[in-house]
């Protein structure tokens, strides 16, 4: 199991650590609701250092991209990133992923930490243009700064104007005294932030500056087990629950990061899906009767037939609701349905709702 450059301050501040995607990995400090509440209301600090990072580079970095991308990063400028999903060439998913464009040959990808080498196999299987890819995976620490006054926190670290940089776009500069640090936008809380980019060797003058700094904001370290309710909450999917190889973007939801407007692996299948339509959709929902909804809990109709599936689910620590993402049928996935999640060999009943469950 690898630790991440963090891993010994997390160990030391008494974090429960747990094993994820091959990593030693802190899943909670003082409790999962009073980490999510920080996030929430003041500003929290993920280490996910654990997450993997690609450079493309080269005249085709852009061709190589639309190849392998969902979305169309033609539209990308200098300093903009892009959310996306990687097609598997069967009507499912690699991977999503943040593209961000450096200059018009240099491109950084961000991926998720258990799809790193898959990741990497796929793109330079599609990589018949020559584009110079390097993985920096093992070399960069990533912290999620993220909440309400992640702004104003960090703002006596850089020189970099945080409170005018708007969503998906980030800048390069120096912050904590470190020099070149890539300062993103960006993160998966729904409760703005930034998401900062560092060599491991500056890791551990990053965390300490950064808490010296947030430490008259409230600012508290987060572990992943919050990182999961904050994003669910948001309906933001996670690769290996809500979305996988098994699953295509149309069916959950991801249309708007699919555009047809380019070619690109599976996109001649994806545009028939869209037109034809398909016989099941990711849907979010909340419980109206007393009960948890858990990953894999069997969706069921009002008859007790089987419809589908939880792929998220948690007691939302914002609204003291059950709450949950998953897979029916498409006649039961308009809003408002009613639908029954099997719990303890029970059916306990449930209804469709619109995304975001939290809102600010």
């Amino acid at each position: 199991m690898k630790n991440t450059a963090l891993s010994q301050k997390h160990i030391d501040l008494g974090a429960k650590m747990v094993p994820f995607a091959g990593y030693n990995m802190p899943v909670q400090y003082e409790g999962v609701n009073a980490e999510h509440e920080t996030v929430r209301n003041a500003v929290g600090v993920f280490d996910v250092s654990h997450m993997g990072e690609f450079v493309l580079r080269g005249p085709n970095a852009l061709t190589l991209i639309q190849k392998f991308a969902s979305n169309d990063a033609s539209v990308l400028v200098d300093g903009k990133a892009q959310y996306s999903c990687m097609p598997n060439g069967k009507g499912g998913i690699v991977d999503d992923l943040i593209i961000y464009r450096v200059n018009s040959e240099e491109y950084f990808i961000v991926v998720n930490a258990s799809n790193i080498e898959k990741d990497w196999n796929w793109i330079s299987s599609l990589n018949d243009l020559g584009v110079e890819m390097e993985n920096l995976s093992d070399q960069y620490s990533l912290l999620a700064i993220q909440g309400p006054k992640a702004a104003e926190a960090m703002q006596s670290l850089t020189r970099i104007d945080l409170s005018n940089m708007t969503y998906y776009t980030f800048q390069y500069g120096t912050f904590a005294g470190i020099e070149n640090v890539m300062v993103s936008a960006t993160g998966y809380t729904g409760s703005g932030g930034f998401e900062v980019y560092v060599k491991n060797e500056d890791a551990n003058k990053l965390w300490d500056a950064v808490f010296t700094a947030g430490a008259d904001f409230g600012i508290k370290p987060i572990g992943l087990a919050a990182r999961d309710t904050l994003r669910l909450e948001m309906g933001f999917c996670l690769y290996g629950n809500d979305i996988d190889d098994t699953t295509s973007p149309i069916e959950a939801g991801l249309g708007w990061i699919t555009k047809f407007t380019k070619d690109f692996t599976d996109s001649e299948f994806l545009a028939k899906q869209k037109e034809a339509g398909v016989t099941s959709k990711l849907v979010a929902f909340e419980m109206i009767d007393r009960g948890i909804p858990r990953h894999d809990y069997p969706i069921l109709d009002a008859e007790g037939t089987v419809i589908g599936k939880v792929t998220s689910g948690t007691m939302s620590p914002s609204m003291k609701l059950a709450i949950g993402l998953g897979y029916v049928t498409v006649d039961h996935s308009k809003l408002e349905s009613e639908i029954f999640i099997e719990i303890r060999e029970k059916g306990v009943k449930a209804k469709v709702v619109k995304l975001p469950f939290y809102k600010a």
